[in-house]
Order: structure tokens, then sequence, then C-alpha cells
């Protein structure tokens, strides 16, 4: 039977879920919080394609992460055990601190004891053209 709208809204919701618990092995916050899911897209059956980038090209642990994203959903969402679930990987556009979610900035900001994200505004405002 085909996924409604409803349907689709909460397994969408459930997904977003599971991505809060998938950390990048390299930056303390998970990829969700981190900004690095650019879409969530889920056909009428039930399949999975989930676009997301890296923080940066060139990224060592990028097959990793995909495959924490992968599992996750598998193992964490019952009904998308026998799913198919695609994660593609993109650089366009380039992934920057303002895709970090407010949640996430409060996690480095306890971190690093300061707001990254802002200050990485100052520096880019800075920078000559």
């Amino acid at each position: 039977m085909a996924l409604g709208e409803k349907e689709k809204k909460e397994l969408k919701e459930k997904i977003v879920t599971v991505l809060k618990e998938v950390y990048d092995p390299e930056i303390p916050v998970n990829v969700w919080d981190l900004g690095l899911i650019y879409d969530i897209d889920i056909d009428d059956d039930g399949n999975v394609h989930i676009l997301m980038t890296m923080t940066a090209v060139g990224c060592p642990v990028t097959g990793m992460i995909v495959y924490y994203v992968e599992e996750a959903l598998r193992e964490n969402i019952p009904e998308l055990a026998d799913k198919k679930i695609e994660v593609e990987i993109t650089w366009d556009p380039p992934w920057t601190p303002d895709r970090v979610t407010p949640e996430g900035r409060e996690l480095l900001k306890a971190m690093y004891g300061y707001d990254v994200v802002e200050e990485w505004k100052k520096r880019m405002s800075q920078t000559p053209a």
C-alpha cells in the first residue's frame, strides 16, 4: 500500500530523530545539527533517499558516516528494514557553518567556549573578495 503524505511526514520525523543520534566521528555533533543533511525524500513505497554533504571535500570518514546513517535508519526504524535506503553525497552547495542548527551551535559553544559560527562569519566578512 502506498504511503500517504501523513505517513511520509511521520516517517520523516522518525528519520530526523535517528539522524540526531548519528555523529561525525571527527566533530562531536550529530549530522542533523551540523547541517549535513540537505534533503530527505520518501517515495510512495517507503524507500528513502537522503541527500547530504560533509564539512569538507575529501573528508576521510565520508564512507563511514554514510554507513552509519544507513545502518542507524535500518536498525532504529522497523518500517525501513526491507526498504531501499540511499544516501547520496553532494558538494553543491558546499557546506558552511551557516547550516549548523541552533542546537548544534549550542553544542559547539559548550565544547569550545565560544560561538564558532559567529566567529566564522566575522572572519569571512573580513576576508577580501
